[in-house]
């Protein structure tokens, strides 16, 4: 490294911080959608377009991000999209209607899509396997706080200002992103740059985004069922054909090539699923406190602070569990324990006491940041140093569908719920919520199946694990 150089850990630290902006500005708005749909006049659970269209802009632009840094540079790219990310926050603070924000959301997914993958690939590049746990606990800090922290800013935001200043806060925190991106990034290309693959790019994102809004629309509240499942059919059609045109592409924008070490690919296929149910819980939980507690937005935004207590809490434990247990053990127990919670939130009702919903809320914290961490480290723990590109670019993607799929899934669990169990034109009801979570538990509970499947010995040089 020379003197000029900065250290992997200080560019890990500004993509961390990259990366917190842009989960809070994907769930800030939770607590805030009671008030914004009165704005806009609209369902209060039509505005999850407003979240998954932000989501699937990031799907859509994730497969070019790698090709774009090779092509452009690194820091080029990383700060054109703070840029854009920033100015498209300003514009949806300004919306005067949904659609109006609607686009200005899907404007900041486009800034967002090259933000976070760049960072993570610059990150990669520059740490060795030794320090691999410590990087990815830096970047998976964003990912656990600011869903816990979104609802309690817009919360207080909304209660004792207004729900635009949700997006406003960023402009001062991207103008001082980008001047740090300038100085600590550099735009070197990585050798000789790939021809850009036109129809593998087209592929992906047709299929990502057909499906998650496809997703999206099976969730709002008068959503066209025959377009949603129609949808959902282009997007697994697109997915298969771009896994088919990669096995005969010579250079193909998304290669496969890292599914076949089965240690990334349980963290992509189960974890996909871990991360849906994670996701659908700071969507449903808010929603749950306000409609069906009838406690304010600031009420519900505190509560949701135990999480995030429970998520640094037990930050100092986890490197030392997974080195004393190891990955599969940690992924297992864990994971069960994380599907557990989400039982215990289906049986919560307006009547629970605080003394019941704290350590419940605390326990959901502390399992959310155990399995975060375990499954990012072990996604990278056996990639060679020549698949790391691919592998970032495969893993970025599966992550950001599988976070707006989160928001889709608990959108449409609850709507299943009040159909089953509540009146058609009613409000929504806490017996809804109860199968929503319900739903949300079980799907968490088979994306842990998938590591039962895993070496004992998955991931040790990065864990120390030293299995008998």
């Amino acid at each position: 490294m020379t003197a000029r150089e900065p250290s992997p850990i200080l560019i890990a630290l500004l993509v961390a911080a990259g990366q917190f902006m842009e989960f809070l500005d994907g769930t800030v708005i939770t607590t805030a959608i009671p008030r914004m749909a009165q704005s806009f006049h609209v369902h209060p659970v039509d505005l999850n377009l407003g979240i998954t269209g932000y989501m699937i802009m990031l799907a859509a632009g994730i497969p070019l991000s790698g090709w774009a840094a090779e092509r452009f540079g690194a820091r080029t790219i990383y700060a054109s999209a703070i840029a854009i990310f920033t100015g498209a926050s300003v514009l949806c603070g300004a919306a005067d209607g949904f659609w109006s924000f609607f686009a200005a959301r899907i404007l900041q997914g486009m800034g967002g899509a090259m933000m976070v993958p760049v960072g993570r690939l610059v990150v990669l590049r520059k740490t060795p396997k030794s320090d691999l746990m410590r990087a990815m606990a830096l970047l998976t800090w964003p990912a656990l706080v600011a869903p816990v922290l979104g609802p309690v800013v817009g919360g207080i935001l909304t209660t004792y200002a207004s729900w635009r200043w949700i997006f406003f806060l960023n402009l001062p925190i991207g103008v001082v992103g980008l001047l740090a991106a300038l100085a600590l990034i550099d735009n070197a290309r990585t050798g000789e740059v790939r021809r850009l693959d036109r129809t593998g790019a087209m592929l992906s994102a047709a299929g990502a985004v057909a499906f998650v809004y496809g997703a999206s629309l099976l969730g709002t509240a008068n959503g066209n069922v025959p377009l949603g499942i129609a949808l959902l059919a282009v997007g697994v059609a697109g997915a298969w054909a771009t896994v088919r045109h990669a096995r005969h592409h010579r250079a193909p924008l998304i290669e496969f090539g890292a599914l076949r070490i089965f240690a990334f690919a349980a963290t992509f296929r189960g974890g996909a699923l871990i991360r849906i149910a994670i996701s659908s819980a700071p969507f449903l939980l808010p929603l749950m406190f306000q409609l069906g507690f009838h406690r304010s937005p600031v009420e519900a935004g505190s509560l949701l602070l135990v999480l995030f207590v429970g998520n640094l809490g037990i930050k100092p434990f986890t490197t030392p569990l997974m080195r004393r247990f190891g990955f599969r053990t940690v992924l297992i127990v864990n994971g069960s324990l994380l599907a557990a919670t989400f039982l215990g939130f289906a049986l919560l009702t307006h009547e629970s006491p605080v003394w019941l919903e704290l350590p419940l809320l605390l326990v959901a914290g502390a399992t959310r940041s155990t399995q975060f961490t375990a499954m990012n480290a072990l996604a990278f723990a056996e990639v060679p140093p020549g698949g790391i590109t691919s592998a970032n670019t495969l893993f970025n993607l599966g992550q950001q569908v599988t976070f707006g799929l989160g928001v889709a899934a608990g959108a449409i669990l609850l709507r299943v719920g009040h159909s089953l169990l509540g009146p058609h034109h009613g409000p929504v009801s806490v017996a809804d919520f109860r199968f929503a979570f319900t739903g949300s538990g079980l799907i968490c509970l088979l994306g842990v199946m998938e590591f039962l499947w895993l070496d004992r010995r998955a991931g040790a040089a990065v864990s120390g694990h030293s299995p008998a």
